[in-house]
């Protein structure tokens, strides 16, 4: 029904950037906000940032000044900029899409997840 495709992780050194990428396609009627998670193991998948339709933000971190997320809507793409990376940024980055699909329903789909490893 809608495929997402995510890409821009690797590996980089402690105060490196990084440029993630997620990708919507398929029966879209609406994208109603869209952005990442991540997941360390062992732990809780927290929240990063994401952005709604009307463009507006939201950062769940303290540290939201290192990262920027933005949106092309015409091409139903969301974007992470991670700037001066921490070893604690280490995390497999799981983008997602609220959808609302042509039916009226609406629903969450996810890319495969992405690997960040920041070195020491």
């Amino acid at each position: 029904q809608v495929q997402m495709v995510g890409s821009g992780g690797g590996l980089v050194q402690t105060g490196g950037s990084l440029r993630l990428s997620c990708a919507a396609s398929g029966r879209i009627e609406e994208i109603n906000h869209m952005g990442w998670y991540r997941q360390v193991p062992g732990k809780t998948r927290e929240l990063v940032a994401f952005v709604r339709s009307d463009g507006s933000t939201e950062y769940a971190r303290t540290d939201k000044a290192r990262f920027s997320i933005s949106r092309d809507a015409a091409k139903n793409t969301t974007y992470l900029q991670m700037n001066n990376l921490k070893p604690e940024d280490t995390a497999v980055y799981l983008c997602y899409a609220d959808v609302t699909v042509p039916s009226g329903h609406r629903y969450d789909f996810w890319a495969e997840g992405t690997q960040v490893t920041v070195s020491s």
